[in-house]
């Protein structure tokens, strides 16, 4: 019995030690993965730069190229998005070390210095570096002009452009700079712009977009070849998250979708005309404040800007333009137009500006509902401009050359051959201004992005009750994409797009008529200069 009694005391002191030892904690379950520790707090949180490229917030919410691919990896990932913004450069690197962001996604160049301490992601763009001074001023033309005796070169502190001076040094050790902290390459180029440096330096994307807002910066010289740019995560974090953002940016690349976001942000700073966009600059200043009104009343689902952006392609927010071929008004219209939207005075700019909107409307709710949201009014524009059924040859030649009929930067590169025998013979519509309306496009493109760059230049951030302060951070949970309000109503699937439009001859053909007759009368696109960045 003694026996029995002590096996019994030994099988319950065993498992008190047991209990004690799991109480404790001495027995611990693997850490959690970081994809797992994302997904069970249901947050993912991304550093990026307040600018125009990366994030910002626009009419209709937060905007911006590295916004948008968050976005997208959010949603794969089925969590929410916060959006932790740094104003400067120099707080990024520091904040993903800290833990305080999963990820930094801004248009951070790939370089040694980088790769070494952090992981980046694929490569979604390249950028070369350039060396910017203000127009009219001293131009450095090689490197050793950048020895200091003629001007100073002025770079943001632990920037990839300083790491490229380093780099640059050891071969020509008479380049001399002076750094900066607590301001970025945006504020920088402004203030060349200014007169208040010198020069200094960016990647060519910024350049070619802060040109739209200070036209007076350009290139003097370029110091890189293209580099990639990627994100960031940290080095010692497990490859759950590494892995799912390298699976994520495969399939925007092969899928397409990642072209069309960069079509989006960046597909129309190619062409740069200095003298047009000091005109409109001014005219922003001088003009616009009269109408801004208006065209805040009968934008509805569109941003205002960008009819703002169309009626100053058509008439320079002139509300007496007329043209020799009898368009006129704020929007240009012609009197078919004018009929079918319920305008009675074309002079009146008031209604003008609403039946310009209104008339926008119906030609978004004829482009495809395979043609994604973001795009579809570039589509509307050339078919506002050329008209629909000429627009339709457009994607018809597309699809007939292997390109996308539903990806503007596909389409757009088809538009000018309609002017060519070899292509038109074979189309519906036959001849068109296909060049005109592509320039006609762009344009608007150029003007809606120099009034949101002027705007975030000379305005204050817009207040949301969304923004809040969190370790020093303004983090932004942002709200469900906004759609668009018209509906198209011709089928989703591409191939079946150009089937059942063909289907639809007679009905096409009689519509077209009036577009054609808007298209004939508008006035040509000029074509823009191209100065070099």
């Amino acid at each position: 019995m003694s026996k029995i009694r002590q096996h019994h005391t030994f099988r319950h002191i065993f498992a008190l030690v047991l209990s004690l030892f799991f109480l404790n904690g001495c027995w611990q379950e693997a850490p959690r993965t970081d994809l797992e520790r994302i997904r069970e707090d249901g947050v993912l949180r991304v550093g990026t730069l307040n600018n125009q490229l990366s994030y910002y917030i626009g009419s209709e919410g937060p905007t911006g190229l590295d916004y948008e691919l968050a976005q997208r990896f959010a949603d794969k990932l089925g969590v929410k998005l916060e959006m932790k913004t740094m104003f400067t450069l120099s707080g990024m690197f520091p904040s993903l070390q800290r833990n305080d962001v999963d990820i930094l996604a801004s248009g951070l160049t790939m370089t040694t210095d980088r790769l070494a301490a952090f992981r980046a992601a694929p490569a979604y763009y390249y950028a070369s570096q350039k060396v910017v001074y203000k127009k009219g001023q001293w131009r450095p033309r090689d490197i050793d002009d950048l020895d200091g005796s003629k001007g100073t070169l002025t770079v943001v502190k632990g920037s990839s452009h300083e790491k490229t001076l380093i780099a640059l040094q050891k071969t020509h050790p008479n380049v001399v700079w002076t750094t900066v902290e607590e301001t970025d390459s945006d504020e920088l180029l402004r203030k060349v712009a200014d007169g208040e440096l010198d020069y200094t330096m960016a990647d060519s994307v910024e350049i070619a977009l802060n040109q739209r807002i200070h036209p007076d910066i350009t290139t003097a010289l370029e110091l890189t070849e293209d580099e990639p740019i990627a994100w960031f995560v940290n080095q010692n974090s497990d490859d759950s998250l590494y892995a799912l953002i390298i699976e994520f940016f495969g399939e925007i690349q092969q899928s397409g979708e990642l072209a069309k976001l960069e079509e989006k942000y960046f597909g129309h700073v190619d062409k740069f005309d200095y003298v047009d966009t000091r005109a409109f600059l001014r005219a922003i200043e001088g003009k616009l404040p009269k109408w801004e009104t208006l065209f805040k009343k009968y934008a509805n689902e569109f941003d205002w800007r960008l009819i703002a952006a169309l009626s100053y392609q058509e008439s320079h927010w002139n509300p007496k333009a007329v043209s020799p071929t009898g368009v006129r008004g704020m929007m240009m219209l012609t009197l078919p137009t004018a009929k079918s939207v319920g305008v009675k005075n074309r002079l009146d700019p008031e209604q003008s500006i609403r039946g310009g909107s209104e008339y926008l409307r119906k030609m978004i709710n004829r482009i495809p509902d395979s043609v994604e949201d973001h795009e579809k009014v570039w589509f509307a524009l050339a078919s506002y401009n050329v008209g629909f059924g000429h627009l339709m040859d457009a994607r018809r030649l597309t699809k007939s050359q292997g390109g996308n009929p539903d990806a503007w930067s596909d389409v757009k590169q088809r538009l000018p051959l309609l002017r060519q025998r070899k292509y038109y013979q074979h189309t519906r519509y036959g001849y068109a201004r296909g060049d005109e309306a592509l320039n006609y496009v762009e344009n608007i493109r150029r003007y809606y992005q120099s009034i949101i760059g002027y705007e975030q230049t000379h305005s204050q951030q817009p207040q949301q009750d969304d923004v809040e302060l969190v370790d020093g951070l303004h983090t932004i949970t942002p709200p469900p994409a906004v759609l668009s309000a018209a509906q198209p109503t011709l089928t989703a699937d591409a191939d079946s797009n150009v089937t059942n439009e063909d289907t639809e001859k007679a009905t096409d053909d009689a519509s077209d008529a009036q577009d054609k007759a808007s298209s004939t009368t508008l006035p040509a696109a000029s074509p823009a200069k191209t100065v070099s960045n």
